[in-house]
């Protein structure tokens, strides 16, 4: 079975990152896409500190997804530079990850 990783982005509008999880879940690149937020993030653009509300995005999804998630995120994200990294996950239920990997596009 193909490892499972978390891909995470950011996004200032809850629009965007609902747009963004509901395109990954029908496209069957993410099993489940959690929205977090809002949150705040301060982070250093262009030479200047900025300070932001921002909703996140966690796909739940397989490695070997990782490539399509990062293209079709990029292809929809209103951002000049998106947030689009991926994490590991070390361990889970059996259940849970057999679920996550039969969500996915074959």
């Amino acid at each position: 079975m193909d490892s499972a990783i978390q891909v995470v982005t950011t996004t200032d509008k809850r629009e965007d990152a609902e747009r963004i999880a509901r395109t990954l879940v029908e496209k069957r690149l993410a099993a489940c896409v959690q929205l977090v937020g809002p949150i705040i993030s301060t982070y250093r653009w262009k030479g200047r500190i900025e300070t932001a509300e921002e909703w996140q995005c966690w796909a739940k999804t397989a490695e070997s997804f990782y490539e399509d998630i990062e293209k079709t995120i990029k292809s929809i994200h209103p951002y000049e530079l998106p947030e689009i990294i991926a994490l590991p996950i070390l361990r889970g239920s059996s259940e849970y990850l057999t679920w996550l990997h039969n969500e996915l596009r074959v």
